[in-house]
């Protein structure tokens, strides 16, 4: 009697059946990953900003990126600054770069008020942004 070696061609079928099903459920959650790293990603370089944005105010200059201490672009976005030393308003925003499509091109902007102080406003999906961080910023 000749023994078996190897698999039968019912047995590669279900384990590339089961490969394919956890890859169609895998992918999808991996993507949505991704896309929040991006997004997390760019809100650190921003909020890394504050500071010097906040010390340029008080010595009363407009902020700009090299005042704050920033560079555009980076690996995650690319930054802009905004501020009036006057009315005491400014911004830091974030156009994430090289990412997922639901968050390709979008934006992320911490916005300061003088009464206010800061708060981020984003266009991502709720899903994809983090907490805090909204549609309308507040």
């Amino acid at each position: 009697m000749m023994r078996q070696k190897g698999f039968t061609l019912i047995e590669l079928l279900i384990v590339v059946a089961i490969i394919g099903i956890l890859a169609t459920i895998g992918l999808p959650m991996y993507t949505k990953h991704q896309a929040k790293a991006k997004f997390t990603a760019g809100l650190a370089e921003i909020s890394a900003l504050k500071a010097g944005f906040e010390d340029t105010f008080n010595q009363g200059a407009v902020p700009t990126l090299a005042l704050i201490g920033g560079t555009s672009p980076t690996a995650n976005c690319v930054i802009t600054v905004a501020g009036d030393v006057a009315s005491g308003a400014g911004s830091i925003a974030c156009e994430i770069l090289d990412a997922p499509a639901p968050v390709q091109g979008k934006t992320i902007t911490l916005i300061r008020s003088a009464t206010d102080g800061w708060k981020c406003a984003t266009t991502v999906e709720e899903q994809y942004a983090a907490k805090g961080c909204t549609a309308d910023g507040a």
